[in-house]
């Protein structure tokens, strides 16, 4: 048993150093790319509203959706979900 669980470290040991490394990298890209998402999320955001108050409803529609996928409630929510689990998976494969 005691072989196993020494082998399992040896195991993971490079996983947990990668993810040591990688996770506050990517969340210190998060943090950047948080200034640079809100902006291109409010400009894409008066394109559609433009868009479609000048008639075109479903590019308008679309162009919105775009906008929601670039806010800070959409892909760079997913982003930070995605970064948080990561960080669970170091501790967990730390406490093995």
């Amino acid at each position: 048993m005691l072989f196993v669980k020494v082998v399992l470290k040896i195991l993971t040991l490079p996983v947990i150093a990668v993810l040591t490394v990688l996770v506050p990298f990517c969340s210190f890209l998060l943090a950047c790319s948080g200034l640079f998402f809100g902006i291109a999320s409010f400009i894409v955001f008066i394109l559609g509203a433009g868009v479609l108050l000048m008639g075109n409803i479903w590019a308008g529609i679309l162009i919105l959706a775009a906008a929601f996928l670039v806010s800070p409630f959409g892909l760079p929510m997913l982003a930070e979900w995605l970064v948080d689990k990561l960080d669970d998976l170091k501790y967990t494969l730390w406490s093995i």
